[in-house]
């Protein structure tokens, strides 16, 4: 029962990000290709894999659902039990890859921390602190 309510507590606080999911991993490849490679953590590509691969079987699991709930009886409503075992067993098979989100979806903040505090080829290079000091007493 409680592995149960787990699996269905997890869905749902993914399932608003769900559907953004695929622009963020976008975005986290686009600044991951363009860190300077002293900054990148090496699991970061992996990550970002298991996190596609996750997220494409939750998008066939969550298509399945849906032909799953329309095959359903006419009587098979929420609080049945025809629909609530087929909810549940879309919830069991969906929870190992919203774990995968779980574990490793802190790489798409740590990519963008890091494309944070990246220098931009388009900002200058700050001149060094006695350049500065010189420059100012001037």
């Amino acid at each position: 029962m409680r592995a149960s309510q787990r699996d269905a507590d997890t869905l749902m606080a993914f399932e608003p990000l769900r559907y953004g999911a695929r622009h963020l991993l976008a975005t986290a490849e686009t600044q991951l290709a363009l860190l300077p490679e002293n900054t990148v953590q090496s699991r970061w590509v992996y990550q970002l894999d298991v996190l596609h691969a996750a997220l494409d079987r939750l998008d066939e699991l969550h298509e399945q659902w849906l032909q799953t709930r329309d095959a359903l009886p006419t009587a098979a409503k929420p609080g049945t039990p025809d629909f609530d075992d087929a909810l549940a067993e879309h919830h069991a098979e969906s929870w190992s890859h919203l774990d995968d989100w779980a574990t490793h979806g802190k790489a798409l903040r740590e990519i963008n921390s890091a494309a944070r505090r990246a220098r931009s080829p388009l900002a200058p290079i700050p001149a060094p602190a006695h350049v500065q000091r010189s420059a100012a007493r001037r």
